[in-house]
């Protein structure tokens, strides 16, 4: 399937001003998504807030020197005590909700921290909101794998929300908490549901994509825990941030954007075997995978449809797969060169 191009001028580029001087909290700031967003938004000159759990230094975040510029508290994203005081203390107006546990397979062995994290996190969060009159706009970070396995490809927005495994079940369940609250309390809060993010920044080396381009910077054979079989919808961070940013701005201006769920992504078919052939001609490798098929509880084809995006956020990315990885790659060649 060919790569759909930037068709859209101007894509990701906030509304001159916008930004400025806004009280915006993002919680899960050290993530991948959270790092970057977190970047993008003070470039803005927005007054931002995270919401930090754990200290990383290696994260993003910190190495950007993003963190200096922001206001940091540490804590929970479960305690609602603690939220509805950064909430009111810093006068928040918009709410980034990035915060949860990400990784399948630790999903898989730990559920209970997996479902307080992502679930009781996410009520805990919109329930503060609620209580919190000067929040005027939350957008929270749903996942392609609130669908959980369908017959019917692409997903689009009316796709039935059905995780069979704890890692798809919680997003599952935020989702239709944040539309919950939507529906039943009028809260200004959209959900995105994203395909598979990668880019500079991510630290889970059992990732596919780090952990292949760490592999290769090693000299050694990148390992696919699956049978390379898997098809998935790869999505370039620095457009999850465009995204977030696109669809906080139309909140503001159009409250009946509020409930609705919006796909990003470039709608490809990647297969993971291909993905890690796409890192390797770009890396200039001859090295070829070590294919160990041991992945369990996987969904085996994802890919989503962004057309809803597209009509009514007039949103289209601006990486092609090829030219996201290239940007990939070499965050990590200097990242992995500085800590050698």
């Amino acid at each position: 399937m060919a790569e759909r191009q930037r068709t859209v001028e101007g894509v990701g580029v906030s509304a001159p001003g916008f930004w400025r001087a806004r009280p915006t909290l993002v919680t899960g700031g050290t993530g991948l998504l959270g790092g970057w967003l977190t970047q993008r938004l003070v470039d803005e000159g927005a007054d931002v807030v995270c919401l930090v759990r754990d200290w990383v230094p290696q994260s993003e975040l910190v190495r950007s020197g993003a963190m200096a510029r922001v206001r940091t508290v540490r804590g929970d994203i479960r305690d609602q005590t603690l939220l509805e005081r950064v909430l009111g203390e810093y006068e928040i107006d918009t709410v980034f909700h990035l915060a949860a546990q990400t990784i399948v397979g630790v999903a898989q062995r730990n559920p209970v921290s997996t479902f307080e994290t992502n679930i009781q996190g996410t009520w805990a969060l919109l329930e503060a909101c609620r209580r919190s009159p000067l929040v005027k706009s939350i957008v929270v970070a749903s996942s392609d794998k609130a669908y959980g396995d369908q017959e019917q490809l692409p997903y689009d927005e009316a796709t039935p929300l059905q995780g069979k495994h704890p890692y798809d079940v919680s997003k599952s369940c935020a989702d239709l908490i944040a539309h919950a609250y939507a529906v039943s309390y009028r809260l200004p809060v959209a959900i995105t549901r994203c395909g598979n993010f990668y880019g500079g920044g991510d630290l889970n080396w059992n990732r596919l994509v780090p952990g292949t381009i760490r592999a290769v910077l090693h000299g050694e054979r990148p390992v696919i825990r699956s049978d390379g079989t898997l098809v998935r919808d790869y999505f370039f961070v620095e457009d999850g941030v465009g995204a977030n940013l696109r669809l906080a701005e139309a909140l503001r201006t159009r409250p009946e954007l509020a409930g609705e769920a919006f796909n990003f992504s470039n709608e490809l078919q990647v297969t993971v075997l291909e993905l890690v052939g796409r890192i390797l001609t770009h890396m200039e490798s001859t090295l070829e995978p070590d294919v160990r098929n041991e992945a369990s509880h996987e969904i085996k084809h994802q890919y989503l449809s962004a057309e809803k995006a597209r009509r009514m956020l007039d949103w289209a990315p601006s990486f092609t797969l090829d030219s996201g990885l290239e940007r990939t790659v070499a965050w990590y060649r200097e990242f992995l060169n500085h800590e050698s």
